[in-house]
């Protein structure tokens, strides 16, 4: 009688554990290969310090769905024959729950070339990779608004991806145009 208790309980036991949220990262470029997509002409790449109050200002401006106040992009800035072609931004963003790596190019006025995702973590929104979705991005300055459903579309599923994705392109179009476009 005991044992077959035991497998009664058993099914109840394991619904009552909690909900495990199965996360993975797949890197899809490396930032070597985000420099060359974005910048197939430039002669190299030359990491950018940018000033931590300048960053702060930025976390300030756009604070949604930064990974916390150590926030640093890598900025590389594109040569070409010595003067700079345009601007890689590697960034990451808090998705649901967990962060996603991507890439933002600009070109020498700051306008988006490129937004490419490195490295991808979280279990749904993946669709945020496909190229209609990114290529929304493209041809924006930081004198455009930049909100989810106004100038770009939402993906359903993705939502939260969608978002946070956005708000860092923005953030980082805000950091252009108060730290880099004067360097």
């Amino acid at each position: 009688m005991g044992r077959t208790r035991a497998i009664w309980l058993l099914p109840g036991a394991l619904a009552a554990l909690p909900a495990y949220h199965a996360a993975y990262a797949v890197q899809y470029m490396s930032i070597a290969e985000a420099q060359k997509a974005a910048f197939a002409g430039a002669s190299g790449f030359a990491p950018v310090a940018v000033d931590r109050a300048a960053l702060d200002a930025a976390m300030a401006a756009v604070p949604e769905s930064a990974l916390g106040a150590g926030w640093s992009p890598q900025v590389f800035a594109a040569k070409k024959e010595g003067a700079t072609e345009g601007w890689l931004i590697v960034d990451q963003v808090i998705g649901k729950a967990e962060a996603i790596t991507y890439a933002l190019a600009l070109d020498a006025q700051g306008t988006v070339t490129r937004l490419d995702v490195l490295e991808y973590r979280e279990t749904h929104g993946g669709e945020i990779r496909l190229p209609a979705w990114r290529k929304q991005f493209v041809g924006k300055t930081p004198a455009d608004p930049l909100r989810l459903d106004a100038d770009i579309h939402n993906i359903s599923g993705a939502t939260l991806s969608c978002r946070h994705v956005t708000d860092g392109v923005r953030r980082l179009l805000w950091l252009y145009a108060h730290a880099l476009r004067s360097a």
